[in-house]
This record gives C-alpha cells, structure tokens and sequence, in this order.
C-alpha cells in the first residue's frame, strides 16, 4: 500500500509527524446539551501492537472539545527499541480550530504546540511563525471526513502548516470489531508521507493504514 517513514529507532518520528494526531471539527451541531463521542484504537505495527490512540469528543453548542492520547512502545528483542507519548487538547468553534496545546515526548524529543485563534488571525507560537494564518484553520482529523475537501492542514505535533491531496482509492468491505462492513478508502498524500484512511457509508472513522519503508505495516484497528 502507501509509503510512510519507517519505524526504526531513527525514523519513527518522521511518520508519527502526521500519521497520530486528529483534531475534531464537526458544522451543524444541533443539540445545545453536551454530547460525548469515543474512538479507542489499537494500534499494530506489522502483527505486533505496539500501543493505543485514544479520542475524546465533547460537543456543546457550537463548540467542540477533543482530548486525544496516544502511547507506542516498539520493542526490538527484549528491550524497548521507541517510545512515542503525544497528549492534546483542541478546542474548535463551528468549522474552525479555535485554540490548541500538545505535549509530545518522541524518545526523549520533546515539542509543544500552542495557538490561539486572536482577531488577527491563528497564531501558532513558534520562533519561525510570528504572523497570524489567515483563514479558517483545520488539522489533521481523519475521522472528520470535512479534512477530505482540504488542502492544507495543521499538524498538531509540530506546529506546521502541510499541503496535502486526498483521492478515493476505493469502494470496499473492511472488517471491523469482528464484523464485515461497506466502506470507501482514501489516500492522504503529503510530500514526505502517504496513507490510506477509512469511512463507513454513513461516514464514520473506521480504520488508518500506511506502510513503512521497510515494507510493514501500520495500522489503527477499533476496539
């Protein structure tokens, strides 16, 4: 399938760049009273899990709340090769990125991200980007299929703006928690990486795929 940075010692923060960390944006929320959603994904490297990534959605009134975790650990023999923690909290009003923070310890490598929506524009606060971004700021939220219709997005764990193209690959049936179900797979193409992504007929995250340069793969099944 689609190629990403292998998972090695020295290259597992280059596909974790853009393969673990969703934002949540969703227009029309119709309800005033919160509501609460849960993605709970295992994720595999090759036949091996390797940890879990884990999403929280709060919707209230116009505003939506997502709080996500992730932990891998890849072991090489009996000692742990990498270990990639990422914690994020983003706040969205209507179709928008209104403000975020994350924390993410890449095998000692440690980045923060910070921005804030502000009159001016979306100000992400890092050295080389004292100018606001203009316009309505998204990031990479791949159980929101609204991301399918975007041409840049956010990376939420360096703070960068990527240009992305996404194609429907195809019309499909995938296995998920144990049952076999209709959906569409699209690929996210970036410069550095590519990934295969899947919705439900009635457009719900189900599954995320890649393949690393040394040919296994990664992926994020539901549990």
């Amino acid at each position: 399938m689609q190629r990403v940075h292998a998972i090695t010692t020295k290259s597992v923060p280059g596909i974790l760049l853009m393969l673990l960390f969703a934002s949540a944006t969703q227009s029309g929320l119709a309800s005033s009273l919160p509501a609460t959603r849960e993605w709970n994904f295992q994720v595999y490297l090759g036949d091996s899990a390797i940890g879990h990534h884990r999403f929280r959605l709060i919707e209230e009134d116009n505003q939506v709340t997502l709080v996500t975790e992730a932990d891998f650990k890849v072991r090489l023999f009996f000692f742990t090769a990498y270990r990639y923690q990422h914690v994020n909290t983003e706040i969205w009003r209507g179709d928008c990125l209104h403000r975020i923070e994350s924390h993410t310890d890449a095998n000692g490598r440690i980045l923060n991200v910070q921005g804030t929506q502000e009159p001016a524009g979306f100000r992400i606060r890092k050295p080389e980007m004292q100018e606001p971004v203009q316009g309505c700021i998204k990031s990479f939220a791949y159980w929101n299929p609204d991301i399918l219709e975007e041409d840049v997005l956010l990376n939420p764990q360096t703070g960068e703006l990527t240009d992305i193209d996404v194609q429907l690959q195809a019309e499909e049936t995938l296995r998920v928690q144990g049952r076999e179900v209709p959906a569409r797979r699209y690929r996210l193409q970036t410069r550095d990486l590519a990934l295969d992504v899947w919705y439900s007929s009635d457009s719900e995250w189900l599954a995320l795929e890649s393949t690393t340069k040394d040919g296994r793969t990664l992926r994020y099944e539901l549990i």
